[in-house]
C-alpha cells in the first residue's frame, strides 16, 4: 500500500518506502478525520464554521487546510470542491475505516488498535468539533472492542486459544463490567485446561459486578464456568442425529429450554464423533440458533457455536450453511449495536446465500434493521421491503411479520403515521394468523406508539396494556421494556409525570435484565427520559442526557446521538446544538429535519457565510 493514514492514537501519515508528508496543524488531521468520517460530503461553510469560525478569514483557513490534505496525499487521492469530496486511490489504508468495516483479521494488527481518535489533539474554539469528535471518539472504540470479541471467538474456533486469550484479555479491560467478555473469557480458560485461571476470573466478575453495580453474574457467565471440550461415545448416523435434534428442539418449544439445549449440544458431540461435514454443521446451527432466540441470556455461547460453524461450512464449500450462520451471527452483532460487524457479516451473508430466497429474506431483514437502528432509513426501507418480498415468495410468514414490523417501525420515526399503521396492522395480523404469540407484543407496542401520535390515548393505552401484560408473560425483555416505555409516555400525556418516570426506569431495567440485551431499545427508552426530563425539569436528567450521549455515539446511533446533542444543547451545553446541525444532515428524516430548524441554524454558521458571499 504506497499510503497508510493512521487515526487512531497519535495520528500520522505512513509510506511503505520513503518519508510522509507531516501535516503542520492539528487543524489539518481534524479536517481529515472529519472528511474520512463523514458519510456525506459537506460544504465549505459548514467546515469553516465546524473548525475555522475565529480565524479573521474562515475560509481562506480552511483552504490552507485542505492544500495541506493533499500534499499529504500526494498522488493517492485529492480533496476539493464544494462540497468537498474526499477521494484516496485503492491502495490507501485507512485505520479507522478497517475497524469499522474491515474483517477482523485486517484490524487486530493495527498498531492505533484501542487507542482513541485524534490522541490528545486539542482543538481550541471549535465546540460544535468537540462534541462531534467526542462522539466518535466514542464510536471508534466501540468499534475497536467489537473486532477484539470477534478476533477472539474466530480465534477460539480455530483452537488457537492463545491468540483468543490476548484477544479477550484486551476487550474485558477496555468494558470490564460487559458480562459477554467476562463470560469469554472464563470459558477460554477452561477450554485451555486452565481451571485455576477460570475460577480467578470468575471470583473476579463476581466482586467487580457487586461492587459496581450491586449484581451477580447473570446466564453467560455461569454457563461458561462449566464450559469442556467434551465428548460422546455414541457414534450417529443422520437418522438418530435427527432424532435426537428434534427431541431437543421439541423440549425447548415446550418451555423446557435447559433440558433442550443438553439434547441439542450432546447432538454437536455426536456428530463430531460421525466426522460428517454436513451433520457437524446441522447440529451447531440449530444449536446456536435456540441458544441465541431462547430469551435465557446465551447468545455469547451460540456466537461461539456459529464461528465453529461457519468455519466448517467454508472449509467443506458449503455455502448456504456458511450463509445462514452469518446472518445469526449479524443478528446477535445489531442486537448488541455492533453496526459495522453486523454489517459485514450479513453482506456476506446475502452473498452467499446466491439463489436461497429464505436465507436472503432473513438476511436482508436484519440488515434492514441494522440501518434502522443506524438512521438510515431509506437503505432500511429498500432492504426491508426486498426481505418482505422474498419472504412472501417463500411462504415464510415469520420473516415477513418481523420485516414489516420494522418497516413500520421507520415510518413511525419519521413521522408518517399512515403508513406505519397499515404496516404494522399487517404484521400484528401474520402473526396472530401463525400463532407467533411469542412475537406479537413487538408490533402491538409499536403500534400502541402510533395511537398516541395520533391523540388516540385511550386506544394506544388498550394496545400497550395488552402488549405489555403478553411479554411479561412470554418473560421477553425486550418486548417488556418497549411496552413500558409507550405506557410511561400514555402516563405522562394523562397528567401522571411522576408516574411516567417510574414506568420508564423500569422499562430500562426490563429491557437490560440480560447480558444480550436490544441496545437501540435502551437508548430510545433514554431519549423519552431526556425529553420528558427536560420538559418536567427533573434532576436526573443531565445524567439521562450524557448517558444517551454516550451509548448512541459508541453504537453510531446517527439520529439518536443527534437526539442526545440537542437535548444536551437545551441544557446549555456548548457546541451542542452546532454539532446536531453537522451530523443530522446525515440523517434523512423529516422529523429530525423539524428539531434542527427548532433550535436554529448555529450562530457561526451565519457569520462564515456572510464571509464566503462577501
Amino acid at each position: 500500500m504506497t499510503l497508510q493514514v493512521h487515526l487512531l492514537g497519535r495520528p500520522r501519515l505512513a509510506r511503505e518506502t520513503g518519508e510522509a508528508y507531516r501535516f503542520r496543524s492539528r487543524k489539518s488531521w481534524a479536517l481529515l478525520a472529519y472528511l474520512i468520517l463523514s458519510d456525506r460530503a459537506p460544504t465549505r461553510v459548514q467546515l469553516a464554521s465546524l473548525l475555522f469560525a475565529e480565524a479573521d478569514d474562515p475560509l481562506r483557513a480552511l483552504r490552507w487546510s485542505l492544500s495541506e490534505i493533499r500534499r499529504g496525499l500526494g498522488g493517492d487521492g485529492s480533496a476539493d470542491g464544494d462540497p468537498v469530496v474526499l477521494s484516496l486511490g485503492d491502495e490507501v489504508s485507512v485505520d479507522v475505516r478497517s475497524v469499522i468495516g474491515g474483517t477482523w483479521a485486517d484490524a487486530v494488527g493495527l498498531p492505533g488498535l484501542g487507542r482513541d481518535l485524534l490522541e490528545n489533539v486539542a482543538i481550541r474554539k471549535a465546540p460544535g468539533f468537540d462534541s462531534w469528535l467526542l462522539s466518535q471518539q466514542r464510536h471508534l472504540a466501540a468499534a475497536c472492542e467489537a473486532v477484539l470479541h470477534e478476533a477472539a471467538l474466530a480465534s477460539m474456533s480455530q483452537g488457537d486459544f492463545d491468540a483468543a486469550l490476548r484477544h479477550a484479555v484486551r476487550a474485558a479491560s477496555m468494558t470490564p463490567l460487559d458480562e459477554n467478555h467476562q463470560a469469554l473469557l472464563i470459558r477460554l480458560y477452561r477450554l485451555k485446561g486452565d481451571d485455576e485461571a477460570a475460577a480467578r476470573q470468575y471470583t473476579s466478575c463476581c466482586e467487580l459486578l457487586d461492587r459496581e453495580m450491586g449484581l451477580t453474574p447473570g446466564a453467560a457467565v455461569q454457563r461458561a464456568r462449566y464450559e469442556t471440550m467434551g465428548d460422546s461415545d455414541v457414534l450417529a448416523d443422520a437418522t438418530s442425529m435427527e432424532a435426537v435434534i428434534e427431541a431437543g428442539s421439541a423440549a425447548v418449544s415446550a418451555g423446557a429450554v435447559f433440558t433442550g439445549l443438553q439434547s441439542l449440544r450432546t447432538a454437536v458431540r455426536m456428530a463430531d464423533r460421525a466426522e460428517s461435514h454436513s451433520l457437524r454443521v446441522a447440529a451447531r446451527l440449530v444449536l446456536a440458533e435456540t441458544l441465541i432466540h431462547s430469551l435465557r441470556g446465551l447468545d455469547e455461547e451460540g456466537l461461539a457455536i456459529l464461528y465453529e460453524a461457519d468455519g466448517i461450512a467454508v472449509a467443506n464449500a458449503d455455502q448456504a450453511s456458511a450463509a445462514r450462520a452469518r446472518a445469526e451471527l449479524g443478528y446477535v452483532d445489531f442486537l448488541r449495536a455492533r453496526y459495522g460487524r453486523a454489517e459485514l457479516w450479513l453482506t456476506e451473508a446475502i452473498g452467499l446465500a446466491g439463489d436461497n430466497p429464505s436465507i436472503r429474506a432473513k438476511a436482508a431483514s436484519y440488515l434492514g434493521s441494522v440501518e434502522s437502528d443506524r438512521g438510515d432509513y431509506a437503505n432500511a426501507r429498500r432492504l426491508l421491503g426486498e426481505a418482505v418480498g422474498l419472504s412472501q415468495v417463500t411462504g415464510d410468514r415469520r420473516t415477513a411479520a418481523y420485516a414489516l414490523s420494522m418497516l413500520g417501525r421507520v415510518e413511525l420515526l419519521c413521522g408518517d403515521l399512515r403508513a406505519a399503521t397499515e404496516l404494522l396492522d399487517e404484521s400484528v395480523e401474520i402473526a396472530e394468523r401463525d400463532h407467533w404469540l411469542a412475537f406479537l407484543p413487538w408490533p402491538q407496542a409499536m403500534l400502541g406508539d402510533v395511537r398516541l401520535a395520533d391523540d388516540q390515548v385511550d386506544r394506544a393505552a388498550e394496545l400497550l396494556n395488552q402488549a405489555f401484560a403478553r411479554a411479561c408473560q412470554l418473560g421477553d425483555p425486550c418486548w417488556e421494556g418497549m411496552a413500558a416505555r409507550g405506557l410511561a409516555l400514555i402516563a405522562d400525556a394523562t397528567g401522571e409525570s411522576d408516574r411516567a418516570f417510574e414506568l420508564l426506569a423500569d422499562a430500562r431495567v426490563r429491557c437490560n435484565r440480560l447480558a444480550d440485551p436490544y441496545v437501540w431499545l435502551d437508548v430510545y427508552i433514554l431519549d423519552a427520559q431526556c425529553e420528558l426530563g427536560l420538559r418536567h425539569d427533573h434532576s436526573a436528567t443531565t445524567v439521562w442526557i450524557e448517558a444517551m450521549s454516550r451509548l448512541a455515539a459508541r453504537t453510531g446511533m446517527k439520529e439518536l446521538t443527534v437526539r442526545s446533542m440537542l437535548h444536551g444543547a437545551a441544557l446549555g451545553h456548548q457546541g451542542g446544538a452546532a454539532a446536531a446541525h453537522i451530523l443530522g444532515a446525515e440523517v434523512d428524516n423529516p422529523v429530525i429535519a423539524t428539531l434542527l430548524r427548532s433550535h436554529g441554524d448555529a450562530a457561526s454558521l451565519s457569520g462564515v457565510a456572510r464571509s464566503w458571499s462577501g
